[in-house]
């Protein structure tokens, strides 16, 4: 089974509207609300992919009890440690042709107390996966290395952590003793790692900065490429995946669903090629749905047959 984790979860609200009116009444019709965070998207496309599931986090107050309701509805099994504090809401205002304003609360601070009851309550469910993923920011309360705390428990328990962080959250999990097994970075975030500022289509380099000692240990890296798909690295092998040109219907969320897909393939024990072609299939049948973390397992294979991947020849620079 695999356990996914959201730490500072929040109820999505969209709201569609022609024409946003500053300074003015904005009337809604159609309002979407859904249990959201990044590893609530990744909890939704693993139910969707037949995989068992348990979703954890911190959650608290009638909003937490909202996102309990809406998992029971999409029957996604979950067990959260809860808070007195309430659980925070993101709104998306949807309007003027495209055009997408974000409203998104910081969330609850933790407290001392409620973060040892977290952890407790981590250790155990640990005993029933073989798989943790954790995604997204942290709440207030809890400091960069508390991700690393989390990855140090899972190994102690001999449990493999995909990791989908960034900033200094994700370098101080990557400096720590114990590693990640999967990270998903894109450009932008190596190129903070490492120091470099990579143009957009400067992808033969991509290889050569994924050697760099802060790396080391990290059995899975995939660095996304949008619509160029992305390039891998697995232990000492680098490859080249392509996908398909398709029309994007909503592209929030396809990178949750790309680490849902590698998450399945991975505990299903698949080849490279097959965890990669997963991946890359479930993050492109995100995009092709209005809503965010959704996908249709019934054009699965059709899209993963169109996908390549390609192994690449490291060169050293310099």
């Amino acid at each position: 089974m695999i356990l996914t984790v959201t730490m500072n979860p929040s109820i999505d609200m969209s709201y569609p509207i022609d024409h946003l009116k500053i300074d003015d009444v904005n009337r809604v019709k159609d309002v979407s609300k859904t249990a959201g965070g990044k590893g609530l998207n990744v909890s939704r496309v693993i139910n969707f992919m037949g995989t068992d599931i348990l979703a954890t986090g911190i959650i608290g107050g009638f909003f937490g009890k909202f996102i309990e309701k809406n998992l029971d509805q999409e029957q996604i099994q979950h067990s959260f440690t809860h808070i007195d504090q309430e659980t925070r809401n993101s709104i998306a205002l949807l309007h003027d042709n495209g055009n997408q304003t974000e409203i998104l609360e910081s969330g609850p601070t933790i407290a001392e107390e409620d973060n040892i009851r977290f952890l407790k309550d981590y250790k155990k469910l640990l005993e029933k996966t073989d798989l943790v993923t954790m995604s997204g920011s942290l709440p207030r309360g809890l400091g960069s290395d508390y991700y690393s705390k989390m990855i140090d428990i899972a190994k102690e328990n001999n449990v493999k952590v995909i990791l989908d962080s960034s900033g200094e959250t994700l370098r101080t999990s990557l400096l720590n003793n114990n590693k990640p097994f999967l990270i998903k970075p894109n450009q932008n975030e190596i190129g903070q790692l490492v120091g470099e500022k990579f143009e957009r289509s400067n992808y033969d380099s991509i290889p050569y900065y994924l050697n760099s000692s802060i790396f080391d240990g990290v059995e899975w890296i995939v660095v996304s490429l949008g619509a160029d798909g992305a390039i891998a690295k697995h232990n000492k092998k680098f490859y080249r995946v392509k996908i398909p040109v398709i029309k994007v219907v909503n592209p929030v969320g396809s990178g949750d669903s790309t680490l849902a897909g590698l998450s399945v393939a991975i505990s299903h024990e698949k080849s490279d090629e097959e965890i990669l072609k997963t991946g890359m299939t479930t993050g492109i049948l995100n995009t092709m749905e209005k809503r965010t973390g959704f996908i249709n397992k019934d054009l699965f294979s059709k899209y993963y047959d169109e996908i390549t991947v390609e192994s690449m020849n490291y060169v050293k620079e310099g």
